[in-house]
């Protein structure tokens, strides 16, 4: 059985408020994406840890460090959000 650690991230846009749940891994995809397609900082993700991965403690702090990552991304973009971006924060669903 593998266990793997899901953040619950606070996003907000505007008066929009709304959270979305993604494992570590999706991050790191997003921002592979973002790197390349969009030049973003590659040092701006919080690095994967493997040591006390899953102490509440990192987690809580990882989580702190994610929230804080995609508000970076959304200050980045203020006018338009790249698809993948918008896809990944489920702005579809959210932001008419």
């Amino acid at each position: 059985l593998s266990f793997f650690q899901v953040y619950i991230i606070e996003v907000s846009v505007g008066s929009h408020q709304w959270t979305v749940k993604h494992r570590y891994s999706d991050f790191h995809d997003l921002h592979e994406k973002l790197v390349s397609e969009k030049k973003i900082d590659k040092n701006l993700l919080p690095p994967k840890k493997i040591i006390g991965k899953n102490s509440k403690s990192l987690v809580e702090k990882r989580q702190k460090e994610l929230e804080v990552y995609l508000q970076t991304l959304l200050v980045k973009f203020p006018i338009a959000a790249p698809k993948v971006l918008s896809h990944f924060l489920h702005f579809h669903l959210y932001v008419s």
